[in-house]
């Protein structure tokens, strides 16, 4: 059994998203996997993911309404076979926690660039573009990893 751990900086949108379109490729051919994501920062601990995440999972037909973001932690490092950075920043956090099992989510479908937080676009076009990127590289990522 595989698992993997998608991490941003808040838990409240991109890796959500990512967690959600992860479970949802699985579901029918893996349900064994296990998927999950959190954050670096503590800000939003048990928060529900943002509005506009909500909306544009919605959209594509996955509910991740349910996940309520969390903090990374010392266990998430041993426990999972895989922990998938959204963006540098995120990589560099893992990897000062200790983590030597990180891939970068851009690195499946996005150049290596960096996921981009959708709050850095001006309005809900963002969350749209991100889901898109996101979309593409969690789908490389799971073949890759021989998932899907």
């Amino acid at each position: 059994m595989n698992s993997v751990l998608f991490v941003c900086l808040g838990n409240i949108c991109r890796s959500p998203l990512a967690e959600g379109i992860a479970r949802e490729r699985l579901r029918a051919r893996h349900p064994r996997n296990i998927v999950d994501s959190a954050g670096t920062g503590d800000w939003h601990v048990g928060e529900p993911p943002c509005s506009n995440a909500i909306k544009i999972a919605a959209m594509h037909g996955i509910d991740i309404s349910m996940l309520r973001a969390r903090q990374v932690t010392q266990e998430d490092i041993e426990r999972f076979s895989v922990l998938v950075g959204l963006d540098d920043s995120n990589i560099a956090s893992l990897k000062a926690m200790g983590a030597s099992n990180v891939l970068k989510l851009g690195d499946y479908g996005y150049g290596g660039k960096d996921v981009p937080d959708p709050y850095f676009f001006e309005g809900f076009e963002g969350f749209e573009t991100v889901y898109e990127i996101i979309e593409v590289c969690v789908g490389n990522l799971l073949d890759e990893l021989q998932l899907t």
